[in-house]
């Protein structure tokens, strides 16, 4: 027996339309909705069906906070929009809400700790959104897996690894990582003492080679390395010479 507004009715209704014409019959309506994930069609949609679901179209804005006084709500779906800004505490009110998708927006801000206020909330699904801070914790939020937080870097809390007021360290980029230990080894032997040394020496020698020109002028050992790296023009000297 479902009792509505009052009444009692023996069997449970559905959505019709009907028509005053006698030559056309009344059928029942239909409608396809994603019901905690999953693709459902209903060739019949019962009159005490409450749900909303506008996925996958391009609405913007933010979530009205006038959805907490649809109190008999059992599914809300969101997702696959452009919706921005944080998600109302007041949706913590929807305490018949046993399904709720706001997946694939730009959705900001922390998870509300009020939202815990749905006792039988048992789909969520918060993921590739921008949302930060801690999860709350409690029923229902104990009974969702990572799959609900999906694509969160700024998450914390369970069910995620991350712990919340830690900072995590090891999430650095492997890229990065190979980056630095390349620099790092390639600086390991490179010392100021040992630039110091090498300028020394420089210096050293090449004073002496100045002194040495000026001395002697042109020496022949110099004179001879010094053709042997261009000899090209020794080339053209010998030329010079035969004719």
């Amino acid at each position: 027996m479902i009792k509505l507004d009052g009444e009692d009715t023996g069997n449970i209704m559905y959505m019709e339309s009907l028509s005053n014409s006698p030559f056309v019959t009344s059928y029942e309506d239909s409608v396809s909705l994603e019901i905690k994930g999953h693709d459902i069609e209903l060739q019949r949609i019962s009159t005490i069906m409450t749900t909303i679901d506008l996925s996958s179209n391009h609405f913007e804005g933010v979530i009205p906070k006038t959805l907490k006084d649809l109190s008999s709500l059992w599914l809300l779906n969101l997702s696959r929009n452009n919706l921005r800004g944080d998600i109302p505490m007041k949706l913590g009110q929807l305490s018949m809400l046993e399904a709720l998708d706001l997946s694939w927006n730009r959705l900001t801000g922390k998870i509300p700790q009020e939202l815990t206020r749905m006792n039988f909330l048992a789909f969520l699904n918060l993921s590739q959104n921008h949302l930060v801070g801690p999860i709350p914790q409690g029923r229902p939020f104990n009974t969702f897996e990572n799959d609900s937080y999906g694509g969160y870097l700024d998450l914390c809390g369970l069910p995620l690894t991350k712990k919340c007021g830690t900072s995590d360290s090891s999430h650095v980029p492997q890229q990065l990582e190979s980056e630095e230990e390349g620099e790092s080894y390639f600086f390991s032997g490179f010392t100021w003492e040992s630039v110091i040394i090498g300028y020394s020496f420089g210096l050293v020698v090449g004073t002496f080679m100045w002194s040495l020109m000026f001395k002697y002028r042109k020496p022949k050992w110099f004179v001879e390395f010094f053709d042997g790296l261009m000899p090209h023009k020794r080339g053209r000297q010998k030329k010079r010479a035969q004719r």
